[in-house]
């Protein structure tokens, strides 16, 4: 099979049916092998008897509904889980995604032979001040943490290699960094090819300002994950073990201090008058914290079971 497309959605039943027309025009005149996989995030309206009414009439348009919204990032994962396409295309339901840009991502990763290749939405159509600016920021520290050379990391419109999808592990809202998780584990060639953006036709985005404040959270933690996130004991043990060497020795000097001017019959102070015992011991207190924090988190890595991230509720032509 050439190509699996996953659509994640919330709400869209205003544009699915454009959408699914728009995508199986573009599969037939390109003589493209394909599934269309529809992963409906728990939407309340009538998307999903919209993609139940496409499966019944084609059986190359498969669905996964959820219980409830469960995020992207877990229904790309589903997604990931079940597709069967050599070359695996994302993009978001909204029509802001132009299908027309499939026949171009699938080419780059076929015959240039990446194994990544993300969308960039250069041109742009959602509001400056509350979109345009935040994103820019957004992928410029991207970028400088992440070591990853693209200028759209939000983009939904990106094409993998069957094999990354299935090596790699999308949780939390880690939808917005596919590329650099593709990076970590191994997979290098990452392209990127501008796309066309689209204003949005129907309905209201499902993302606020939010989105950057949570994304650069993510982005901190992928930089933990990508570094530690297998061995905590080097980051939590290493700055424990410091700053407990740090606080014992202080506190040893702070001691030999005083017994010194004792024996001389020289002027002293209390030891607990002594600020700097105080900031000694804490520091003593902290380093040991941070060493037992290393000392639980490898433990949980030993022993955590993988538990299910989403409920499925129904299912379609799988």
């Amino acid at each position: 099979m050439n190509l699996s497309i996953l659509i994640p959605l919330l709400n869209e039943e205003e544009s699915l049916q454009e959408l699914y027309t728009w995508i199986i025009s573009i599969m037939k005149s390109n003589n493209y092998s394909y599934e269309i996989i529809f992963l409906d995030d728990g939407s309340t309206d009538e998307s999903w008897n919209i993609i139940a009414g496409f499966a019944t009439e084609n059986p190359n348009v498969k669905g996964i509904r959820f219980m409830k919204n469960f995020g992207k990032s877990q229904a790309l994962h589903a997604g990931f889980a079940k597709a069967k396409g050599d070359v695996i295309i994302t993009m978001d339901a909204d029509l802001q995604d132009s299908p027309d840009e499939i026949p171009g991502l699938y080419e780059m990763i076929t015959k240039e032979k990446y194994d990544l290749v993300s969308g960039w939405k250069k041109k742009r159509y959602d509001s400056v001040v509350a979109k345009n600016i935040p994103s820019k920021l957004f992928n410029w520290a991207a970028r400088k943490t992440s070591g990853v050379e693209l200028n759209d990391f939000n983009c939904g419109l990106k094409a993998y290699k069957n094999v990354v999808v299935k090596n790699i592990e999308v949780s939390g809202e880690m939808h917005r960094y596919i590329p650099v998780l593709a990076k970590n584990a191994g997979f290098g060639k990452i392209g990127e090819k501008i796309v066309q953006h689209q204003a949005r036709k129907y309905g209201e985005t499902k993302f606020g300002m939010e989105r950057f404040i949570n994304g650069f959270l993510d982005l901190i933690t992928i930089w933990f994950l990508s570094r530690f996130g297998k061995r905590p004991m080097h980051l939590f043990g290493a700055v424990g073990s410091l700053m407990f060497i740090i606080g014992f020795f202080s506190a040893g000097y702070i001691g030999i201090s005083k017994l010194y001017h004792m024996y001389n019959g020289m002027k002293y102070t209390l030891v607990t008058n002594n600020p700097w015992f105080f900031i000694a011991l804490t520091t003593m207190v902290l380093g040991t914290q941070l060493f037992l924090a290393g000392f639980l988190g490898e433990i949980i890595l030993r022993t955590k079971n993988n538990e299910e991230r989403y409920k499925v509720s129904t299912e379609v032509n799988f």
